[in-house]
């Protein structure tokens, strides 16, 4: 070895040495506080980094931070993302539908979500479930029928950015109705309910003996004997859809309308909280009286914009991402935490009481829905109760000039910047 060559590794090696001593100097100062360091900034030689293996970049590209995560990540965490967007589509004549329930998304054990579509005159049969069902519109229109437990039924044509909720067995069906049908997405309140397998009019027909049909609606049983073996599930009607006028005095009951509105029109509601950065729409019992098991909030945050350092005490958090794309990190003892993107389609999951945020990282609105097992919204912000605990105690705990922490907010901002 020349001297030229060697003064040349000697002096290679000081600078990697450098660089290796200033990044652990950063992560130790403003990162990963545990130890060994996370986060490809504690990397001494860039090939340690490199993924020479197999890849799918198309499938990879959609998860910058898993693929780079912040140093501040640390440990595992069960998976909160998934996603319709690779879902199962199950078609039939009039629509579709995809699912994503707790057997494929583990963490999720308080809410499963249906992605539905039915095209004009496409119809979800007749049918009634165990579970709760609350449902968002996202395109077009849909005629909902429903009766409640005192006999009292209700017909409603609801449009984008409304909702509709059906508490348990109460029977029911949808319609696409228009130019363009409608497409939706429900949530039922158990994490394993699925719409795939729901009480149907037509299996329970065709599965009582047919002197029990008669005898049960007063006609002879030459009347059930073109009754299908097979359910419809999703078919395509073949008359025009009649005026919603004409339909509600068809089936108007002599005990009236039900107590309850089943339908909500968020679309069209004044948010429940603005600032610079967003707005925020809340949807509960306080404004949505029949939704006993779901509350939900319709978040949009500006490009740039921040939804606050927060959590939920009362509930876990289902979250649907309708329009843009961000990044959340959670957060839970151990410590553990995780960051990850989504886009439309997706979806993200967050347990009772874990703190989290969520960042626009596009050049367009973030849209997406939080919703909770619950009668009430409820969340507690980091900066409001730091803001309304004595400034020396937290002071204490951040080694922070007590001065800067008088600054903090005591109201809840709940998207930043405000």
């Amino acid at each position: 070895m020349t001297d030229f060559t060697r003064r040349n590794i000697i002096a290679a090696g000081a600078v990697a040495a450098a660089a290796a001593a200033a990044n652990s100097a950063g992560a130790a100062t403003f990162g990963n506080p545990d130890r060994p360091a996370q986060g490809r900034v504690n990397l001494s030689n860039p090939i340690a980094g490199q993924e020479p293996g197999p890849q799918n970049p198309a499938l990879a590209s959609q998860f910058p931070s898993f693929q780079d995560p912040p140093a501040t990540d640390v440990a595992g965490m069960d998976l909160f993302w998934a996603s319709f967007n690779n879902a199962h589509k199950r078609i039939q004549d009039g629509g579709w539908a995809r699912e994503v329930t707790q057997a494929d998304f583990a963490i999720s054990e308080a809410v499963s979500g249906v992605n539905m579509r039915l095209g004009p005159g496409g119809v979800r049969e007749l049918h009634w479930h165990q579970q709760a069902e609350w449902a968002v519109m996202t395109d077009g229109k849909c005629r909902v029928t429903v009766i409640d437990a005192d006999g009292r039924p209700a017909v409603r044509d609801v449009k984008e950015g409304d909702l509709w909720y059906f508490p348990p067995g109460l029977p029911h069906s949808l319609q696409g109705i228009g130019t363009s049908g409608a497409e939706f997405t429900l949530v039922f309140d158990n994490g394993r309910a699925s719409e795939f397998n729901t009480l149907l009019l037509t299996e329970w027909m065709a599965h009582t003996p047919p002197e029990v049909l008669a005898e049960n609606f007063g006609l002879p049983q030459s009347a059930f004997k073109n009754i299908p073996v097979d359910d419809l599930w999703i078919y395509q009607a073949k008359d025009p859809i009649p005026p919603l006028e004409e339909v509600q005095k068809a089936v108007r009951s002599p005990d009236g309308e039900p107590e309850f509105e089943f339908t909500f029109s968020m679309g069209t509601m004044k948010p429940t909280r603005v600032t610079k950065g967003g707005s925020v729409k809340v949807v509960d019992t306080r404004n949505f009286p029949v939704s006993k098991t779901i509350a939900a909030a319709l978040v949009t945050i500006k490009p740039g914009g921040l939804r606050e350092l927060h959590w939920h005490p009362n509930a876990d958090e289902w979250q649907y991402y309708l329009k843009g794309q961000g990044r959340m990190t959670v957060f839970n003892t151990g410590p553990r935490a995780q960051t990850a993107d989504f886009r439309p389609g997706d979806l993200g999951y967050v347990k009772k009481s874990f703190g989290h945020y969520v960042q626009n990282t596009g050049t367009e609105d973030l849209v997406f829905l939080e919703i909770f097992k619950a009668d009430r919204f409820q969340e507690v912000s980091l900066a409001q109760w730091l803001a309304c605990t004595p400034p020396e105690l937290v002071a204490q705990h951040t080694n922070m000039d007590p001065n800067l922490i008088r600054q903090f907010n005591k109201a809840r901002w709940d998207i930043l910047p405000a």
